[in-house]
């Protein structure tokens, strides 16, 4: 099935490997909303977590760009560790070359349950949470809160769902009025919904909110949203 941008997907398989990496960036930035806005958004959040010898983690990422331009922003600051995971090889080995440039960033091919995480400033999870099973995250969430220095963030972008189902059908037809601004046909925003069925299953404001709590985050706040994507920010 035809979802745009050169990719092809069948019915709930969505994968982010292969020849997903040539067209990841393109595709997603017609697809989430400020997606590049909210790049720079964590970018300068980053200001009041990151200092001299802090450790970043990114969880899910991907090509490295959201990566590489928190390297680039905080170059001023001698010794950070920015560590990106992601399970797929393709895009680890995309990121890469992203990020060749800078020395002080690792990158691991590892699954982002399983990563012996250490002490960090600030975990940013920019629409990676919504991919892993629901009776994983609570567990991952707590792991971040654990691994977090007294003062850290962590800054979790999700695709929300709503509060009830006539919110939840203005989200979608504004979601798919978006996609078809950015030039998809209604036929491959149909495949791409197809393709994410039991793939990509987010989890309400609230939903995410309660998971943030129950790890032990009490300070946390909405930092960006837009219709059914939302960014929050959790200080331990």
């Amino acid at each position: 099935m035809d979802v745009g941008d050169d990719i092809s997907s069948g019915k709930a398989v969505w994968s982010f490997s292969g020849k997903m990496t040539e067209s990841f960036v393109e595709h997603i930035s017609r697809s989430v909303p400020f997606y590049a806005e909210g790049h720079e958004l964590i970018c300068h959040l980053s200001d009041y977590f990151v200092g001299p010898q802090s450790t970043v983690y990114e969880l899910g990422c991907s090509t490295g760009e959201l990566l590489a331009k928190l390297a680039a922003h905080n170059d001023h600051k001698p010794d950070v560790r920015f560590v990106g995971i992601d399970v797929e090889e393709d895009m680890i080995a995309q990121a890469g070359k992203t990020c060749a440039d800078r020395s002080n960033i690792e990158l691991h091919c590892a699954d982002i349950l399983d990563f012996g995480y250490q002490k960090a400033d600030l975990v940013v999870a920019y629409y990676t949470l919504q991919f892993v099973p629901e009776r994983a995250r609570q567990q991952l969430i707590d792991t971040i809160y654990e691994s977090l220095n007294w003062g850290g963030a962590f800054l979790l972008f999700e695709k929300v769902g709503a509060a009830d189902a006539r919110f939840q059908d203005i989200m979608s037809g504004l979601y798919r009025d978006f996609k078809r601004r950015n030039g998809y046909t209604a036929e491959q925003i149909l495949n791409k919904e197809t393709s994410l069925k039991g793939v990509l299953k987010p989890f309400s404001s609230q939903g995410n909110q309660d998971l943030l709590r129950r790890a032990g985050f009490v300070d946390l706040m909405t930092v960006m949203k837009y219709v059914c994507f939302e960014g929050f920010l959790a200080i331990k």
